[in-house]
């Protein structure tokens, strides 16, 4: 006769860190990329506040022009995008969206903040381009 068994199957135990999605793996670029897309919504931000009168459409654009980015580039261009695009299309976003946050910096005065953004967010772009065709 063999021994009781437990009415609790154990089984093996499975490593936490396999439960569910795997982890994606946090590294330089990838801040970077969180920089410059929190830098370009607030240089939206910025610019709707500066370019425009205050209150109104101040307000409109500090909040809109941001908003809209943020839409368009959760669209088109986000890793959970709803409209599948081909790499050449996600291009297209995201040098609009970068080139449009590097001329707000120009249109109110500060060009040399516009061409520095331009330039690391490009860095960022041609790097995540590459992670992605990997």
């Amino acid at each position: 006769m063999s021994a009781p068994q437990s009415p609790v199957d154990w089984g093996e135990v499975p490593d936490p860190s396999a439960i569910g999605k795997p982890r994606r793996e946090f590294d330089g670029w990838r801040l970077l990329r969180i920089v410059v897309c929190t830098f370009g919504l607030l240089s939206l931000a910025t610019w709707g506040y500066f370019a425009w009168p205050f209150p109104m459409p101040g307000i409109l654009f500090m909040i809109g022009a941001p908003a809209f980015a943020a839409l368009v580039w959760y669209l088109f261009r986000s890793p959970a995008s709803p409209i599948e695009t081909d790499v050449v299309g996600k291009t297209i976003v995201e040098v609009a969206l970068v080139v449009a946050a590097g001329a707000c910096w120009v249109s109110i005065g500060h060009p040399v903040v516009g061409l520095v953004f331009v330039l690391v967010a490009a860095l960022s772009g041609v790097v995540q381009f590459r992670k992605e065709t990997r």
